[in-house]
């Protein structure tokens, strides 16, 4: 009897041993943590991750995507998963989410001569430029446009400054949906003035920050109205929304309507001149100054800051979550910054993010668009090689230059030691706590869905 114990316990031992071995049965199969584990090992290097971001992920034929160097390794064994490392330093490396919106320099750059073999002259530049406009309205859900509600803005009293004013505006983009801003303007002017749109990027603060109040009151100063406003979900549009909506890929839609209802405000003011007409903004509003200044042709100039390459197509779906970059049989940011030739258009770049190398491939790229119109002039680069990604002194000063320059403004007036900085709930259309918001604002995501799809 006990040599038949023995002998069955023998049995199922190998019968367990069998079905354990990793064999085509079981698509040789391993938890994620076991390979990642193994080549930690193999390559002496350490891999850094949380628990959640391997948990109950396995690598199928994972013994079949071993290759003899690291980075082969971790291409064939993670791309699958839609994961992938980024080395920290010397033999350390982090896992992270694949990143649709970050692309390799060299695919970026072999990305867009693609792109760019399709013309080789204004023709069919134009061409291409129609087609790209018609489709990106239509994949931002805007084609044709919503109907705009009938309400007047509501405007704050003015405050006065040193040569310039500031009043805070909110203007009702969608039924009970506000875009909300801040308008300066000179303190003494006559006849018509330029309009600067100021849209704010993802830094903290928006653009309560001083170096926002410092470059539209500069502007303001120099001759120029400027708005500096808040994009969806951001600033005191959290009245009305949560954070993680600025991240939902209809943001970028409610973005491009809102600049689009601030620009029929302004424009529609007397003392506004409809000929000079500029954008600017920096990282994230860097992305939307180009793509406003592509799809409406009342902005005469623009100013995108740290924002525009060819492999980086924007980190925040408020800036790449609708297919806009589908169109054409695929576009990318700098064709779509294109599509503002012949207009004045100035890119600032720096060394420190993903425009470190705007001046080795995408701002000839650029010149050679221009070209086509015999205004390759138009486009301009100021690319700062020590500096990182922010909207500072620098890169304002380039601002100010290019406005001045083609807007007409006064550059001696340039001064921003004679800027006041405000405190933040200064700058409120609403009130401190948001007790001035109107009775007919929408409150979350859901009910804009509704408004937005009725």
């Amino acid at each position: 009897m006990k040599n038949i114990l023995l002998t069955l316990c023998l049995l199922l031992l190998g019968m367990s041993c069998l079905y354990a071995q990793q064999n085509s049965d079981s698509a040789y199969k391993r938890p994620l943590t076991a390979v990642l584990a193994d080549i930690e090992q193999r390559f002496r290097i350490k891999i850094r991750y949380s628990p959640a971001q391997v948990e109950n992920k396995w690598v199928l034929y994972a013994d079949w995507r071993y290759r003899p160097t690291l980075e082969a390794t971790l291409d064939n064994i993670l791309t699958p998963l839609d994961l992938k490392v980024k080395k920290e330093k010397e033999a350390v490396y982090k896992l992270g989410e694949y990143e649709y919106y970050r692309w390799p320099v060299a695919e970026g750059w072999a990305e867009l001569d693609r792109i760019a073999a399709q013309y080789s002259n204004i023709q069919q530049w134009e061409q291409r430029k129609k087609q790209l406009k018609g489709c990106i309205l239509e994949a931002l859900q805007l084609s044709p446009l919503p109907a705009a509600p009938a309400s007047a803005p509501i405007i704050t009293p003015e405050r006065k400054f040193d040569g310039y004013t500031v009043r805070n505006i909110a203007i009702e983009i969608l039924p009970g949906v506000y875009i909300n801003g801040s308008l300066y303007k000179p303190a003494h002017y006559k006849g018509k003035i330029p309009v600067i749109l100021n849209p704010d990027g993802h830094w903290e603060k928006q653009r309560y920050r001083p170096d926002c109040q410092y470059r539209c009151a500069s502007l303001a100063r120099m001759g120029a109205m400027a708005f500096s406003y808040d994009l969806f979900a951001w600033g005191e549009s959290l009245l009305q929304f949560e954070v993680p909506d600025h991240r939902k890929s209809l943001a970028m839609t409610i973005q491009a309507l809102g600049t689009i209802r601030i620009l029929d405000y302004l424009l529609s003011l007397r003392d506004a001149d409809t000929a000079r007409v500029g954008i600017t903004g920096g990282s994230g509003a860097g992305s939307h100054t180009v793509l406003v200044a592509a799809i409406d042709e009342r902005i005469k100039v623009s100013a995108p800051v740290v924002a525009i390459s060819s492999y980086f197509y924007g980190g925040c779906p408020c800036e790449s979550g609708m297919p806009i970059h589908a169109c054409g049989g695929r576009t990318d940011n700098v064709e779509i910054a294109a599509m503002a030739a012949p207009h004045p258009q100035l890119l600032v770049s720096d060394g420190q993010d993903w425009t470190d190398k705007t001046p080795e491939h995408d701002f000839p790229y650029l010149q050679k668009v221009y070209g086509y119109y015999n205004k390759s002039g138009n486009v301009s680069n100021v690319h700062l090689p020590a500096e990182g990604h922010d909207f500072g002194i620098n890169k304002r000063q380039a601002v100010y230059d290019f406005m001045a320059k083609y807007l007409g403004l006064d550059l001696h007036a340039l001064d921003e030691s004679k800027v006041t900085i405000e405190k933040e709930s200064a700058m409120y259309v609403f009130g401190e706590k948001g007790e001035k918001l109107p009775a007919n604002a929408i409150h979350g995501f859901d009910q804009l869905l509704k408004v937005f799809y009725k």
